[in-house]
């Protein structure tokens, strides 16, 4: 196990560090949550740069290995599991309505407004540019179920913020009014808690989990239409995967909601 900078070796010392550090929480049997060296102290033990510190650390934060807490410093991470996720385009409505169910959306918000710097990028767009925003608490069967947030390009569907999306599905009428015509979609999954506010909307106690989805919607020449961020109740949802061998196609996922 290697436990000091080897300054003969072709290997740079960050990534030296890096096993060091990560072989320190093998030996030691570490857990999740357990406080490692400072910056400081790993400069002074190895004597290393505080760049190649901050250059190691920064990787084994990506790679989540260690959590680094501004003002606290840096601990092991909890251990997390990325799986291939997949929902159809044809989006929660038409979901929704397969199960024989229900869905209505109390639209929050849903107007034209500047996009901020994360949203431009998203949308690849300049900062500046006029996009809909759209907030929508939506209900299935009438008991509340998500909170969504979109945002799309406003030149893509002029007027669609004067639609009524209580009742009616957004790609529908995406696709209908405006001729935009959904061609793939990227989507992540990751579990969060429940804030007062929206714990409040959704139904539940204040830190119960939630299923926090992330989506960006590309068109036919293969540029962002649509981004949004869609906070789930955790008991009224599921995501089903199909999996099948990577010689064939990818995986066919489906959102369904939970009896």
């Amino acid at each position: 196990m290697v436990t000091r900078i080897d300054r003969s070796s072709p290997l740079p010392f960050y990534y030296q560090l890096k096993q060091i550090v990560i072989g320190d929480i093998k030996r030691r049997g570490m857990s999740p949550g357990d406080r490692l060296p400072g910056d400081h102290e790993l400069c002074e033990t190895y004597d290393v740069s505080r760049t190649v510190v901050r250059q190691a650390l920064s990787d084994l934060e990506a790679e989540g290995v260690v959590e680094r807490v501004k003002g606290r410093g840096t601990f092991v991470a909890k251990p997390k599991i990325a799986e291939g996720l997949v929902q159809s385009l044809t989006g929660l409505y038409a979901d929704v309505a397969a199960r024989g169910s229900s869905l209505r959306s109390d639209v929050r918000r849903m107007e034209v407004v500047p996009a901020d710097e994360q949203v431009a990028a998203e949308l690849d767009l300049e900062p500046g540019t006029p996009v809909i925003a759209i907030e929508r608490l939506r209900f299935v069967d009438d008991e509340p179920w998500v909170f969504t947030v979109t945002h799309l390009p406003h030149h893509i569907a002029p007027g669609l913020e004067d639609e009524d999306l209580s009742t009616q599905s957004l790609y529908t009428l995406l696709e209908q009014n405006y001729g935009v015509r959904l061609k793939r979609g990227r989507r992540s999954v990751e579990a969060a808690k429940a804030g007062a506010e929206l714990a409040a909307d959704l139904g539940i106690p204040e830190g119960d989990p939630v299923l926090l989805l992330r989506n960006t919607s590309f068109g036919a020449d293969d540029r962002p239409v649509e981004i949004f961020v869609a906070f789930h109740r955790g008991d009224r949802s599921r995501f089903d995967v199909d999996l099948e061998s990577s010689a064939n196609t990818g995986p066919n996922t489906l959102m369904r909601v939970t009896d």
